[in-house]
């Protein structure tokens, strides 16, 4: 099981979801899953947060699930605070099965950038910085309680075309996994990247 950090606007969903399709892994994000359960339409609707051991319990019921069908996993952006983190440690099945964290680094300006090109009236320079702290307070908090758990951390480079990105991805993946195989040769990179669905609008993203 891997897990991919990286800032809104980073493209690490973009990214989580190309490495899954190659390999025939499973893409488990936190926003998709509470969107898939119906029941937290409206605390995400306002923008709020669902209790993390909520989060947490939903997260391991699927990864339990990706393991009964035999596939690996790729976790979008979880644990997303400390506290998450915590509980994740305190749950020995999910760290014991964590293979491998990885940090898509993107500077603030290139951040900006792609995000105010996205068009969305919320996507002001001063809502991504804002969100680019939290983002590093939480991320600073998080990696030295994996790193306790000695969970592998590499940082990647996230800036460059999207076939660039997930080459550096895939190279630090295979350092840890050297016997995968891919099952799909991914030939929608520009689709995926430019599909504003897979962003979690409504989860921090």
């Amino acid at each position: 099981m891997i897990i991919l950090f990286g800032p809104a606007g980073s493209g690490k969903s973009s990214q989580g979801r190309l490495l899954a399709d190659k390999y025939g892994w499973k893409w488990l994000s936190v926003g998709q899953v509470l969107r898939e359960t119906g029941k937290f339409d409206e605390i995400l609707k306002n923008g709020e947060l669902v209790d993390d051991k909520v989060v947490v319990d939903l997260m391991e019921r699927e990864i339990a699930r990706a393991d009964d069908e035999g596939m690996d996993v790729i976790l979008d952006g979880f644990p997303r605070d400390k506290k998450q983190a915590e509980i994740m440690i305190q749950e020995k099945r999910i760290l014991d099965e964590v293979e491998l964290a990885i940090v898509m680094n993107v500077p603030k300006e290139e951040l900006i950038k792609r995000i105010e090109e996205r068009g969305r009236d919320d996507d002001t320079a001063e809502v991504v910085e804002r969100r680019l702290e939290i983002y590093e307070s939480n991320i600073g908090e998080i990696l030295p309680i994996l790193e306790e758990g000695e969970i592998s951390v590499s940082e990647v480079d996230g800036v460059g075309t999207v076939e660039e990105v997930a080459e550096r991805i895939e190279a630090v993946v295979l350092e840890k996994k050297p016997d995968m195989v891919a099952v799909f040769d991914n030939e929608s990179k520009d689709v995926i990247e430019n599909d504003s669905n897979l962003r979690e609008e409504s989860y921090g993203e």
